[in-house]
């Protein structure tokens, strides 16, 4: 089991940075791919950002490329989502979730863990 719990939410003005940490407990996620989605109110989730399972390689949408940064600090078992230059569309509460395999992977199917979520606000 993996229990992982997101921060680093809150509200910004549009243009500003934050900085999501999502902590996992219960076992180690240092070998397992890790992401970031995303649900804005009446959409579906969508993906953000995702990590191999030893931070090699990663992947972004094209809607966020270039203004978000995923990385993981295995002695802290922890994975961030840097994220600049916000804009009002990336308003959605984020989650972080641990996946199998090699990674990285944009589909939700690749994941078995998941947090509770953290919201984020863009107000324009």
């Amino acid at each position: 089991q993996v229990q992982l719990v997101e921060s680093g939410g809150g509200l910004v003005q549009a243009g500003g940075s934050l900085r999501l940490s999502c902590e996992a407990s219960g076992r180690t996620i240092n070998n397992r791919p890790m992401g970031w989605f995303r649900q804005a109110p009446g959409k579906e989730r969508e993906f953000a950002a995702a990590t191999s399972w030893n931070g090699g390689s990663t992947d972004y949408p094209d809607s966020v490329k270039g203004r978000f940064t995923i990385s993981r600090d295995n002695a802290k078992n922890t994975l961030y989502l840097q994220m600049n230059s916000l804009r009002p569309e990336d308003t959605a509460v984020y989650y972080c979730a641990s996946g199998y395999g090699l990674g990285p992977f944009r589909e939700t199917r690749r994941y078995d863990y998941w947090g509770q979520g953290t919201q984020v606000t863009v107000s324009s």
